[in-house]
This record gives C-alpha cells, sequence and structure tokens, in this order.
C-alpha cells in the first residue's frame, strides 16, 4: 500500500466514493506544434510534450493555451502515462492530455495528481511497441472521492513529503558529488606519490609501487551453474551466495557446491558482461564460471578494499576496453595485466577507513528516501 492509500485509509477507516475521472474531471488533449511552429512563435510560454527532460518542456512560444492550474500527463511513447502538476500560462502538444476537475468544491486538483503519479502506469497499453495511454482509458480511471477537507489534509502532508524527499535527494546528490571528489583525490597518482615520500621519510622500503593486479592479487575462477540450476538450490538464509551475470544471485548450502570454489576472503566480483563493474564482498561466496574475483595475496602489501575503490575510480578505462557486441565485455587480461599505484599500507588503510565513512554517509541518506 502507497502512501496516498495508508493516508486515505487512515482518515476515511469507514470508505470512501469511488468515481471514474471522467466523471469528476474535463479531459483534454493538446494540439501539434510542429519544431518549425516552435520556431517562428519564439516566446516566454513554455510548451510541454511526451518528454520528461526538462519538466517535459520542448520549447517556449509567444502565446497559451491554458492559464491556471491544471495536471498533465504523457499519452504516447517510452514516457506514456507520465503525470505532472501544471501552473501558470503554458500549451501542450497532440501528445499530452490535460485533466482538471468539474467541480472545485468536490475535488482537489493536487490530490488529482497525487492519485494518477501511484496510478496510471498499470492502465498504459503497449500496442505495436508504442506504449500509449488514451483520454478514454484515462476518463475510465477510478478515483477515491473522501471529503475536501480530507483531500487537503492529504496534498498538505504529501506536499511536505515531497519537499521533504526533494531536499534529501539535493543532499544525496551534493554527497555523491564531495565523495567522487574526494575519491578521485585521494586514489591520484600525485597524492598518492607525495603522501608517499612523507611515509618514506619515516619509514624505509615506503615508496609508492606501480603493479599489475596479478602480481598482487589471487584470481579466483568460477564454476558452471545454469540459472534454473541456482534457482532450485537458492535458499533463503543458507551461508554460500552464488553471483552470476548482471543482479542475479542465489544463497545454497555448501553441500550444493565443490569446496574449491567457496571463497572465504574478503574479494572483488569482476562483473565482466554487459554492465562492466566490480563489488567488493566479504561474507563466504562464489560465482558463476563467467565472472573472476580477486583477493590480496598478501593483506601487509594489499588492502583488498583499497584495490575496489581504485578500480570503481577507474571503471571508465574496463568500459573502454571492452569488446563491443551483443554484450560488452571484458577478459581477465585486461584486469589481470592493469597497473595500479600501492602506496604503503598505512596510506591504504587509511584512504579505505575514509572512503567507507564516506559510503556509510551515502547510505545513511538513501535509506531516508
Amino acid at each position: 500500500m502507497n502512501k496516498i492509500e495508508k493516508l486515505i485509509k487512515e482518515f476515511c477507516p469507514d470508505g470512501v466514493e469511488w468515481k471514474k475521472l471522467g466523471e469528476v474531471c474535463e479531459i483534454k488533449r493538446g494540439r501539434v506544434i510542429s519544431k518549425q511552429y516552435l520556431e517562428i512563435h519564439q516566446g516566454e510560454y513554455p510548451v510541454y510534450s511526451s518528454q520528461t527532460r526538462d519538466n517535459g518542456k520542448i520549447g517556449s512560444i509567444n502565446t497559451y493555451d491554458f492559464d491556471g492550474e491544471y495536471v498533465t500527463w504523457t499519452t504516447d511513447g517510452a514516457y506514456a502515462g507520465t503525470i505532472f502538476y501544471r501552473s501558470g500560462k503554458f500549451s501542450i502538444t497532440n501528445i499530452c492530455g490535460l485533466i482538471f476537475p468539474k467541480d472545485k468544491n468536490i475535488l482537489n486538483l493536487k490530490f488529482v495528481f497525487y492519485w494518477l503519479q501511484i496510478t496510471t502506469k498499470k492502465y498504459v497499453k503497449d500496442g505495436s511497441g508504442n506504449p500509449k495511454l488514451m483520454s478514454n482509458v484515462m476518463g475510465n480511471i477510478t478515483i477515491p472521492i473522501p471529503s475536501l477537507k480530507t483531500q487537503e489534509k492529504i496534498v498538505k502532508i504529501l506536499d511536505n513529503f515531497t519537499k521533504y524527499v526533494t531536499e534529501l535527494q539535493a543532499e544525496l546528490q551534493a554527497r555523491n558529488k564531495q565523495y567522487n571528489y574526494y575519491r578521485d583525490m585521494l586514489l591520484s597518482e600525485d597524492y598518492l606519490n607525495k603522501i608517499s615520500e612523507k611515509i618514506h621519510e619515516i619509514e624505509e622500503n615506503s615508496t609508492l609501487a606501480l603493479v599489475s593486479i596479478k602480481e598482487v592479487c589471487i584470481r579466483q575462477r568460477g564454476f558452471s551453474i545454469t540459472a534454473s540450476e541456482m534457482k532450485k538450490i537458492h535458499k533463503e538464509n543458507a551461508p554460500i551466495k552464488i553471483f552470476a551475470g548482471g543482479k542475479t544471485t542465489a544463497n545454497i548450502d555448501e553441500c550444493n557446491i565443490d569446496k574449491k570454489y567457496i571463497i572465504n576472503k574478503p574479494s572483488i566480483i569482476v562483473k565482466s558482461r554487459g554492465n562492466i563493474d566490480f563489488e567488493f564482498y566479504t561474507n563466504p561466496f562464489s560465482h558463476k564460471n563467467e565472472l573472476w574475483s580477486y583477493s590480496s595475496n598478501d593483506d601487509k602489501i594489499l588492502n583488498i578494499k583499497y584495490l575496489y575503490y581504485y578500480l570503481k575510480k577507474n571503471i571508465k578505462y574496463f568500459e573502454d576496453k571492452a569488446i563491443s557486441g551483443k554484450l560488452p565485455q571484458i577478459s581477465t587480461g585486461i584486469t589481470d595485466n592493469y597497473k595500479i599505484f600501492i602506496p604503503p599500507i598505512i596510506i591504504q588503510n587509511k584512504i579505505v577507513k575514509i572512503l567507507d565513512r564516506f559510503q556509510e554517509l551515502l547510505s545513511d541518506t538513501k535509506g531516508l528516501l
């Protein structure tokens, strides 16, 4: 149950009247507005179409078709069924629809907006590969009609919640930028050289080394298992996690796998096909033979999580090296021979501690959304 449904149930425990949207709202469509028309009639009033980028705006013209508060939706294309709250003077194209209450003493427009936001997607029809949500379908969507006072109370709560989420998203974006900045700075050759030189003044053999991954890591291979086999032996609380391509995983018991394939050290899993990526994992695990993983062959020389952060920072290198085809793919040679800067272990540990803390802050913010 979503937030608006919970609020309706809370404020209206005895239930509410339901009506079709077409019974309580006027439903209209926009008009054809071509690129040429936009160029010839440039002005200050926005024109909205079926895209979602820039809030759906495709340009501005010197006239407007609507003035006031309305709900609009995209009728065609990949974003069909996307709902927007509009106010002011604007126009919409023929692949947009417009909604407003027939009687504002019965229905609050913002309440309609919040209800349709969580409803319309399930009414989109994907005929001939072109998703659509036409006016007749929109008109048949049912909407609860609590008292106007209750609608206003719900709208106020959801407005505050939306503001809260927007602020959190802005904070998360700022934290992401800050994290990326410090990660890139801490793992830059210049910084690692400077800090290694300072350590070298205190300890011998503490210079910055440039080595390939295969020199400091053990590469583990996976085993052959199909998706159907993984599904068959999956147990929710089993101790061994099995990684496959993409986001596919399964939990299995030790009896379902040859022990030589179980990895008990903190390791980096290389997702080598499709969306090239690296994942850090500490609990017992294994993976399919299309993946491989690395663990440190000497924890006094390499903190494996330092390598994980280093690889994540430089992920574009591996994306660029991927062989294009049905799915982009990299080979073990690409990662085995990749050279990394390894400062003294004391520096690696410090960098990992700092970046772990940043990750915690990002997770805290995401958890509130």
